[in-house]
């Protein structure tokens, strides 16, 4: 059995996750468009990447993790991720660590949880991140 596509997983989810976990995808491809969706290992899980891993959406019904079980992470919620989060500002505090020393989250239940001008400037600030792993072009300098 080929693994599912994002379209297949989100739409294998409750409806009101189908909503949020849509919502969060409208908001990183309008504030990423030059990001490349990728559909994680074989699971439909949607990943944004262009220099670097960026960020991630993982619905909360989607089990992942041993040291999870359904349960906490059902009590988390839906989660966007950012890959290169302790490289950003995170003045608010709305990313958590978690014990982790690079990726950073932020978990969200309903629709009505998402600060739309907040994921706007997390994911800007992700994208600055992003660029700062572009390849620098060597300058020729002549002689």
């Amino acid at each position: 059995m080929a693994a599912p596509t994002v379209d297949e997983m989100i739409a294998n989810l409750p409806k009101a996750e189908q909503v949020l976990v849509q919502r969060l995808r409208n908001l990183v491809q309008e504030c990423l468009p030059f990001a490349t969706e990728k559909a994680y290992f074989g699971m439909g899980i949607p990943y944004y990447t262009h220099n670097r891993m960026i960020c991630f959406i993982w619905p909360a019904t989607v089990f992942w993790g041993p040291k999870r079980t359904k349960e906490t992470q059902n009590a988390k919620g839906t989660s966007l991720g950012f890959c290169y989060g302790n490289l950003m500002a995170n003045d608010d505090g709305a990313l958590l660590a978690e014990g982790r020393k690079q990726v950073y989250v932020m978990y969200f239940h309903k629709l009505s949880d998402i600060n739309e001008n907040q994921v706007r400037a997390l994911l800007y600030e992700a994208s600055l991140v992003d660029e700062s792993f572009s390849k620098k072009k060597k300058r020729r300098t002549s002689r």
